[in-house]
């Protein structure tokens, strides 16, 4: 395990970096070294969602009548995908949302649909899959007698109880949609407090399904499941959650009513947990000391780079020693195979590995630390750009922990504050950084704008060079045929090229250097839809796009 510890406070170095003494909002450092690209974010107190450079300089900005709910993401297309707020009365946890909305790159609702009600409620986190449908995390309402039912202590068991669901929705016309999909946390309960009840059984015996009286409070919201990625070359879920301080991963290759049950899929266990690290107390086994995840966020698989197909996590870390709370981001590495099976573990003992294999943050860095929300990703040039969500302020490391660009957000409830303002409600759920040849960028116009804050003057220099995405376009390369379904060949490929594919929402599936004339790649396994090869031959940089049926 390697453990990198780091101070907001460094060195600048005269002519590297430019700032303002003044400066309390928008680009606080940026330098050569941080990756240059477009960050999103959709602060929680506003109804914009802002696509900045590193200046922090204005590249877009959509609209909505509500504020987010909460997540927002940029498709290959340029189109931005958010979950939206929609002031449920009844699911009022943190994390609330109500449903997602689809802009086009002007601004242009296309998409509105909303789960929103008195029984259910959207909360927290979307995912868009390959195949154009948009998975969701969703409460569900369960009466006081159907808890009890199901094992729930009754003495931890409010008027109401709210297991979550994940939902996966194909969109249609403005408002439509059709639900394909679905897994309940509900169907893979056990509980050994009551055996006249349902799902008695023992729960360290069973690891693979969720202990209904974990934790034992007499909160509504059982789980809080507050993230979710997908892994579309395992065809895997991973969930993040909150409550039990754990990661859950399931297969989506399941039909509904396999997801619903203990046996299919390409797995073999239907809807039950096919790993879970974090918290093994969770599942009746360890100790306190075992317990890795404090209230944790943002799961998801690392798509680039040396640690891609590991998973990282930003860990809040509320009262993670008695007394003292810090964040940190982890990383670890599932002990499963190529195949996408995890190693089980043997009786009483929990799912490997025993720590993480990285961590940044420690408690000698108690400065860097958020109670809630949050989220971290690498980047891929092996940075990581983290946000530290409860402040808004935005941070990028390099692989040996130095911070080489940072940002505070601007945007208070009440909208931009002036440059110099000390601000508050600068919530962010999460940030997002997508390189400068990312496809929705192709044939747009990527001129700055001002910067968001008021009455600034920031001076910075942009570092390293913005990829001309519409001239890459002009594709040089040819894939045959396309679309496709099993064998692809690529031709005009000059001696030494470097290939790159990633999925429409921006996820690393394949990396391939050193490609002769002819190169032939099986994409049968592939999920059905469309990806974005780039291949790169010196300084020259060519992208098409290839339609999976």
């Amino acid at each position: 395990m390697k453990t990198i510890t780091s101070f907001f406070f460094l060195i600048i170095i005269i002519g590297e970096i430019h700032f303002v003494k003044s400066q309390t909002v928008g680009t606080l450092l940026n330098s050569a070294d941080s990756y240059n690209g477009y960050t999103l974010f959709a602060p929680m107190g506003s109804k914009f969602t802002y696509l900045i450079n590193n200046c922090g300089e204005q590249i877009q900005s959509w609209e909505s009548t509500v504020k987010p709910g909460l997540s927002a993401y940029l498709l290959e297309d340029g189109s931005l995908l958010r979950a939206a707020n929609r002031s449920n009365s009844t699911f009022t946890s943190g994390g609330s949302g109500g449903g997602v909305q689809l802009f086009d790159w002007d601004g242009n609702l296309q998409w509105d649909y909303q789960v929103s009600s008195s029984s259910e409620c959207q909360h927290h986190d979307i995912e868009y899959l390959p195949n154009g449908n948009v998975l969701l995390i969703v409460w569900e309402s369960k009466s006081n007698a159907e808890a009890i039912q199901s094992g729930r202590n009754p003495n931890s068991v409010p008027s109401t109880f709210w297991p979550d669901k994940i939902i996966e929705v194909e969109p249609s016309g403005m408002n439509g949609g059709t639900i394909v999909w679905e897994w309940h946390a509900w169907d893979h309960a056990i509980q050994e407090f009551d055996n006249s009840k349902d799902n008695y059984g023992v729960v360290a015996d069973h690891p693979e399904l969720i202990n209904i009286n974990y934790p034992s409070t007499s909160s509504s919201d059982w789980l809080h499941i507050n993230s979710v990625d997908y892994n579309p070359a395992l065809d895997q879920i991973v969930l993040s959650s909150h409550n039990t301080n754990e990661l859950w991963v399931i297969d989506h290759s399941t039909t509904t009513s396999e997801a619903a049950s203990h046996t299919g899929g390409t797995y073999g266990k239907g809807g039950d947990l096919l790993y879970r690290w974090g918290n093994p107390l969770a599942y009746g086994r360890g100790t306190q000391a075992d317990k890795k995840f404090f209230g944790q966020h943002d799961a998801h698989w690392i798509t680039e780079g040396s640690d891609a197909g590991k998973l990282m996590i930003y860990n809040n870390g509320a009262n993670r020693i008695p007394g003292v709370s810090y964040s940190s981001v982890d990383v670890i590495a599932p002990p499963v195979d190529a195949n996408g099976n995890y190693a089980e573990p043997s009786s009483g003992e929990s799912f490997l590995p025993s720590a993480q294999d990285w961590i940044y943050g420690s408690s000698s860095n108690t400065d860097f630390f958020s109670s809630n929300i949050s989220g971290a990703h690498r980047l891929p040039n092996e940075n990581t750009l983290i946000c530290e969500g409860s402040s808004g302020h935005f941070f990028e490391i390099n692989p040996n922990g130095n911070v080489v660009w940072e940002y505070q957000n601007p945007v208070a409830n009440t909208g931009p504050v002036s440059q110099g303002t000390v601000i508050s409600n600068a919530t962010v759920f999460r940030c997002t950084r997508y390189g400068a040849d990312y496809s929705a960028f192709a044939g747009k116009d990527m001129t700055p704008g001002a910067v968001i804050e008021l009455n600034s003057n920031i001076s910075c220099d942009l570092y390293g060079t913005n990829t001309d995405v519409a001239a890459q376009e002009q594709t040089q390369f040819q894939v045959i045929p396309n679309p496709a379904s099993d064998i692809i060949s690529i031709t005009n490929l000059k001696p030494g090229s470097y290939l790159t594919v990633f999925d429409s929402y921006g996820r690393l599936i394949l990396q391939r250097a050193d490609l002769n004339n002819l190169e032939s790649i099986n994409v049968s396994y592939w999920p059905s839809g469309v990806y974005h090869l780039s291949v790169q031959t010196g300084n020259s940089q060519s992208v098409t796009k290839l339609i999976v049926n």
